[in-house]
């Protein structure tokens, strides 16, 4: 017999998630507003679910799907598209900082500001490109999974896929290998079936994460420093642009990329947290039907790599910075800015906050006043959901570009099975 909480939970179950997503995203804008600070506070909790399920996650992932992938008989090519991966999310970020550039000097944002009392702020120090490199190699295996150290992680799973990969075209040890592909095979199945269940919280986190959020942060942050962020914004619709561009121009149906995409993009939007957006992103990459071995390499990798928003929010800062401080930033100095935040967004972790630590990196290496970092801090959370949403997309981008490179079909079978399995 079914009572009227069975149903209320049939019918939540059975509505799109993406509907759910946006939804949640509107009610808790207007929630954050009304109640204030003490509804965000109460709200917190949902949201900390939320973050710890997707980071709970993320380990069995990206280990067994990068290992499922390998042993799909596609070894071969993972150099060819190792290359391109890299190639493309370079030429992205330095892109992104062109376009940040371009349109921040088109609207000048921060015209008019000043320095004066304006407060310190303490910036972590960034890893630097050569600590992410030699990153890759962990030295504890146990303390890269720990730590949800992604690079360390794909570098595992990319060993020992490999290894296990061999292993079955080995003369005597042909029938091991097959039982050890059998079982990361289901336990990739495993979970897959476990992410299905997390995907039902995503909406109840998003809720609570941006109420609390637009609780803390109100409008009158908003307002005091609006001509930034309105600029911000529209660099990243620029970009969009950009990526529909390619998108169109590769043959992607732009119908199923975003009905797929637009699920984490939106979870990114709320969260801030490339990383933690990962499972979510991993999911429509599936659901898009391209393979593992792409996939799983790509995505996690991009978590790490690849910022074209805060790329953008990097060039951008850089003009407002130039701005408040009554300078201006000749041809050689924008040129230092895209070679500097390139770099720079590649050792930097895509995590809350990540991009103050980038800004004020470039700040201090092409002579921009680092006090200009602690008016940006007061719109960190507003700029980082736009920016953490277009990282992600970018990924997703990314990866589906080179699944078309690689003759692949991007349709939707994927996404009616995963419907299916997400109602179950």
């Amino acid at each position: 017999m079914s009572t009227p909480l069975t149903s209320l939970w049939r019918g939540y179950r059975d509505t799109s998630l993406i509907l759910r997503v946006t939804l949640a995203l509107i009610l808790g804008a207007v929630v954050g507003l009304v109640g204030g600070p003490a509804v965000g506070e109460a709200l917190a909790p949902l949201g900390e679910l939320l973050m710890r399920l997707l980071t709970f996650i993320i380990l069995p992932i990206v280990l067994f799907t990068l290992m499922a992938g390998i042993n799909q008989g596609r070894a071969g090519s993972l150099g060819r598209i190792g290359r391109k991966v890299f190639l493309y999310y370079m030429a992205t970020s330095a892109l992104a900082i062109i376009v940040g550039l371009s349109v921040a000097t088109l609207l000048s944002p921060g015209e008019g500001m000043s320095l004066e009392g304006a407060e310190s702020v303490s910036v972590p120090e960034n890893p630097g490109i050569l600590s992410v490199v030699l990153g890759i190699v962990p030295t504890n295996i146990i303390e890269a999974f720990a730590e949800q150290d992604l690079l360390g992680i794909i570098f595992t799973a990319m060993v020992f896929g490999l290894a296990v990969a061999r292993l079955r075209q080995s003369d005597s040890r042909s029938e091991l290998g097959e039982r050890l592909a059998g079982l990361i095979e289901a336990l990739n199945a495993v979970t897959l079936k476990v992410m299905s269940g997390i995907l039902h919280v995503v909406p109840i986190g998003v809720f609570a994460i941006v109420a609390g959020t637009v609780a803390e942060r109100g409008i009158d942050t908003l307002l005091s420093l609006g001509d930034m962020v309105v600029v911000l914004y529209v660099a990243l619709a620029v970009h969009l642009l950009v990526y529909l561009g390619l998108l169109k121009g590769f043959g992607v149906p732009l119908g199923a990329f975003f009905r797929e995409a637009r699920t984490p993009m939106a979870t990114a939007f709320a969260t801030q947290s490339s990383s933690g957006t990962l499972p979510l992103t991993l999911e429509a990459a599936r659901r898009l039907g391209l393979s593992r071995t792409l996939y799983g390499f790509s995505l996690p990798l991009g978590a790490t790599l690849n910022m074209d928003g805060a790329a953008i929010r990097i060039a951008i800062s850089a003009v407002f910075a130039a701005n408040v401080a009554g300078a201006s930033l000749d041809l050689a100095s924008m040129l230092q800015i895209v070679v500097v935040g390139t770099l720079i967004s590649v050792g930097t972790a895509g995590v809350p906050g990540a991009g103050i630590v980038m800004i004020a990196t470039v700040f201090s290496q092409v002579g921009l006043p680092i006090q200009a970092v602690a008016l940006l801090t007061a719109i960190d959370a507003l700029v980082g959901m736009g920016c953490t949403a277009l990282n992600v997309t970018g990924d997703l981008v990314g990866t589906a570009l080179i699944g078309r490179s690689e003759n692949e079909r991007i349709g939707t079978s994927e996404s009616a099975e995963t419907d299916a399995t997400c109602k179950s």
